[in-house]
């Protein structure tokens, strides 16, 4: 089972019970069939930070009170902020398949949840590379709605990456992004090294979660 299939299984719930052939077979095909539909998308900037005080981020235009996040970014200088997509004919295809097939729904939103990880992962890869030949080393991504980094960020964030106009990406009243399978996040750039891995799972305090990291 590869990595992408494992988390489709964790967004699915199953936690460390076995699968059946049938689910698993279910997980194959919709990932084919996403892949005939999805066009990742992504757009970027890399913004100075500030830390006025403790607990609370100055990035752009983003005026963040997070621990959690604060934590993440101690010690970096500057940071990436980022809105990545699958775009919007995903939705069209969950649509397609709400009215009558609810069990490929399910499976579906799990493997275009573990394809944009994926799709993230390998361009995050990428900037790695490109920000050691700067002098830079990465944090790992931390996005609004991880720990106590408020998901009402999501607006402004849009705005600052002027999203709507170049990948399709803006939000709804409820601050949902639409297309629903996209992302915001911040990568911290720090000039030294560290062993910091604080990311998703791992500063979320919801310890009973059925789609926890084990």
């Amino acid at each position: 089972m590869d990595a992408r299939t494992k988390e489709a299984i964790r967004y699915l719930g199953y936690g460390r019970h076995a699968v059946d052939d049938h689910t698993l077979k279910l997980v194959e095909s919709c990932f084919e069939e996403l892949s005939q539909e999805a066009c990742g998308r992504i757009v970027y900037r890399i913004f100075e930070l500030e830390f006025p005080e403790s607990g609370r981020i100055l990035l752009g235009n983003l005026d963040i009170h997070s621990k959690n996040l604060y934590k993440n970014l101690t010690g970096c200088k500057k940071a990436v902020l980022l809105g990545a997509t699958l775009g919007p004919k995903v939705d069209l295809l969950l649509r397609k398949y709400s009215i009558g097939d609810m069990a490929r729904v399910v499976t579906l939103q799990a493997c275009a949840a573990a394809m944009l990880e994926e799709y993230l992962d390998e361009w995050q890869t990428a900037l790695e590379a490109d920000m050691k030949k700067e002098g830079y080393y990465i944090r790992p991504r931390f996005s609004p709605g991880y720990g106590d980094f408020d998901i009402a960020h999501q607006d402004i964030i849009l705005r600052m990456l002027d999203t709507a106009k170049k990948i399709g990406l803006t939000l709804t009243g409820g601050n949902m992004l639409t297309p629903s399978k996209s992302v915001t996040a911040v990568i911290g750039l720090s000039e030294t090294e560290t062993s910091c891995h604080i990311k998703g799972c791992e500063v979320c305090q919801k310890r009973d979660c059925a789609y926890r990291r084990s």
